[in-house]
């Protein structure tokens, strides 16, 4: 299979994901079937790497599919994509995990829950393993756990990311949110698990384009820094749904009449100018989601490490295309009329959505640009890049 047949196959499943978007938002996760469909099309093995018998595909086509899953079912297109990318994660890990976990399974389903809310203990062997997870992506089709812990050593703590089998954790069901409702995204809870030394990962390796996985790999798709394709995994369902939120509003204005006439909201100038205004601004975010994938798979094709400056403006400008996105779909529903706040229609769950996923940490423009503006200062960052 080549990258554009599996990128078709997984688009081809669009039509399937709007159908049941209502119902994931009622089941509190994504539905059980779209994702043995998802699952079917072999979607998990795009970054695995090639030497486990995986695609090692590329960045800017993953672009594609996140917009296109985006555009049917934002929650549903988050946990694949999410997904998906925790497997790029394994691929920056050291020689002895990928083999472990490659070797037995052609591809991983896992939440990646990496703030440090754990704690681990070195023993022999490797590490005792306790904490307690937010924010469990995927975890409701899971069957690894990818999870971050404060690690004890001579020195200061580490901060580790630790990979171990769904069986050695607990779902709880927590998810109780007005947006990206169907993500099923509950929490994770680990008690005194053992988990071998090489399942272990210290995150600071990972972060510029230098990994153990880069080291091992010499491949341009693992020399990627980290928090920039996670940023973009994340960002890509976003622009899907902005995308089809002003493709649905231009056909809502050739239906909605004025309140008091007999005319069509379509029919009004400023109804008009409002759509070209919006038109434009979503085929700017998606060029600018794009240009930034481009930029970060340069990185990896340059075999350069990525400074800490470079990182930071990356951070920004991800931050800067979700902040527009849902922007995008604020206005939509503000000149859409009460409807679209109805549960059931697709521009109030939308905007829930985008209102949901944009206060996610990688995207606080607070926090990303104050940690450019020092670098740019010649400060050092105040923030994990």
């Amino acid at each position: 299979m080549n990258e554009q047949e599996l990128i078709d196959s997984l688009t081809s499943l669009a039509p399937m994901l709007e159908e049941h978007a209502g119902e994931s938002e009622r089941l509190r996760k994504p539905v059980d079937s779209v994702m043995k469909a998802i699952e079917d099309t072999q979607a998990y093995r795009y970054f695995v790497p090639k030497k486990y018998g995986g695609f090692e595909f590329g960045l800017e086509g993953f672009m594609d599919i996140g917009v296109a899953l985006g555009a049917a079912d934002i929650s549903t297109a988050w946990v694949v994509t999410f997904c998906m990318e925790h497997n790029w994660l394994i691929g920056l890990y050291n020689e002895q995990a990928q083999d472990h976990i490659f070797g037995q399974q052609p591809y991983l389903i896992a939440p990646g829950a990496l703030a440090p809310r754990g704690k681990a203990t070195k023993v022999d062997g490797g590490y005792r393993l306790s904490g307690h997870w937010e924010w469990g992506t995927g975890v409701m089709h899971a069957d690894w756990v990818l999870v971050g812990a404060l690690t004890d050593h001579d020195g200061p703590p580490e901060v580790c990311m630790y990979a171990l089998p769904i069986a050695d954790a607990k779902v709880v069901d927590t998810w109780q949110m007005s947006g990206m409702v169907g993500t099923g995204s509950n929490d994770i809870v680990v008690e005194d698990a053992f988990v071998p030394g090489y399942l272990r990962q210290n995150l600071t390796e990972l972060r510029a384009g230098d990994s153990p996985g880069a080291q091992f790999h010499q491949s341009p798709t693992f020399r990627m820094p980290m928090l920039p394709v996670l940023g973009l995994t994340a960002a890509a369902p976003a622009v899907g749904c902005a995308k089809q939120t002003v493709t649905r509003f231009r056909a809502r204005l050739q239906e909605r009449a004025v309140y008091g006439t007999q005319d069509k909201q379509s029919e009004r100038a400023l109804a008009q100018s409002r759509l070209a205004h919006l038109t434009v601004r979503v085929q700017t975010v998606e060029t600018n989601l794009k240009c930034i994938a481009k930029d970060v798979a340069n990185w990896g094709e340059s075999g350069e490490i990525c400074p800490d400056v470079e990182r930071a403006e990356l951070r920004v400008r991800i931050g800067h295309v979700v902040r527009e996105s849902r922007n995008i779909v604020r206005k939509v529903v503000e000149v859409s009329g009460a409807h679209a706040h109805n549960l059931s229609n697709p521009f109030g769950r939308a905007l829930r959505d985008l209102e949901t996923l944009s206060c996610h940490t990688v995207f606080d423009l607070d926090i990303a640009t104050e940690s450019y503006g020092r670098l740019l200062l010649g400060l050092p960052s105040n923030s994990p890049l």
